[in-house]
């Protein structure tokens, strides 16, 4: 866990009374906190939304919008920030607190209050953010690498097949069009025999890299095992599919890379097809491109074939 740092958190102060609100403030500051404040419940909710504070410290107890209200707009809009409310509150009606409690509040501090407490309440709930942002982070990286090919860096089998499925709902849906390009790494295995499996990887690695270079970012490529490659192509008609697939022949064709004192002569063979009404799944689509790739395999490799239906 990082350590602790109150300068990188904002706290955002809502009081309706000016005196409380700037003695709140003062000790806050006095702590290395960044502050921000509203003083009611309308300003508070605009504040939110300009600043994104990562505590709000909340007065109960406010004329037009309470803070019971104003913490239930909160949780029920912001929804998806992890955003610890305290209350400040004069009130000793255990109905208040459940209320608090019962629309979001983490903790609440009684009026008047020891600063001392103040800041290890406000510090406590500030840790339990930073432990849980940085557990979400975690898994997020997780997943990412989870989808993501190691030895290039793009896209996985699996990160493939999930953006295909949404890519043919979308187009099935909504009768747009989109090509899928099927990329292949010709005498793979003679480039692993003759120069070794460090010199292949290399050469996979620089293949990935014009690929990537060469499409959009509404595009998707991926690594589909071995020296095999699959590049999804939305909004892009069989024509545009094929002229890219030219250009990206010609590039690894010019590419000639020099690996160890050796330079590599590499070329791909691409097989395109186009979505069809009559698909039924995806893969539809990318067995046709498996065949166009087949087809321009057996006429020579270092070509680009396509099927249309």
């Amino acid at each position: 866990m990082k350590p602790f740092q109150p300068e990188k958190f904002l706290i955002l102060v809502v009081d309706d009374v000016p005196r409380n609100l700037q003695l709140v403030v003062e000790i806050l500051d006095r702590a290395g906190y960044m502050t921000t404040f509203a003083t009611g419940g309308k300003q508070a909710l605009e504040r939110l939304r300009a600043s994104q504070p990562d505590l709000i410290l909340l007065d109960l107890m406010m004329p037009e919008m309470s803070g019971l209200e104003v913490c239930e707009r909160i949780r029920a809009e912001h929804l998806e920030l992890n955003l610890p409310i305290i209350f400040l509150t004069a009130s000793n009606e255990r109905e208040h607190l459940i209320q608090a409690f019962d629309k979001g509040a983490m903790d609440y501090i009684n009026k008047p209050f020891y600063a001392p407490e103040l800041l290890a309440r406000v510090k406590t709930q500030l840790l339990l953010k930073q432990a849980q942002d940085e557990l979400k982070e975690a898994y997020q990286k997780l997943e990412d690498i989870a989808l993501l090919d190691p030895l290039t860096g793009l896209a996985n089998r699996r990160a493939i097949a999930t953006f295909c499925e949404t890519e043919f709902a979308r187009t099935h849906r909504y009768g747009d069009e989109f090509a899928v390009m099927m990329i292949d790494l010709d005498h793979f295995k003679q480039v692993n025999d003759h120069y070794g499996h460090h010199c292949g990887d290399e050469c996979l690695k620089l293949i990935a890299g014009v690929l990537h270079d060469s499409l959009r970012d509404t595009d998707k490529i991926g690594r589909f095992g071995g020296e095999e490659f699959v590049a999804i192509l939305p909004k892009t008609s069989l024509d545009q599919a094929l002229v890219l697939g030219e250009r990206l022949r010609h590039q690894v064709v010019h590419l000639c890379p020099k690996i160890e004192q050796q330079t590599i002569y590499l070329s791909v063979s691409i097989g395109i097809s186009s979505y069809c009404k009559s698909d039924s799944s995806m893969g539809d689509a990318l067995r046709r491109a498996d065949n166009a790739l087949y087809n321009a395999k057996a006429q020579g490799r270092n070509r680009v074939c396509s099927i249309s239906h």
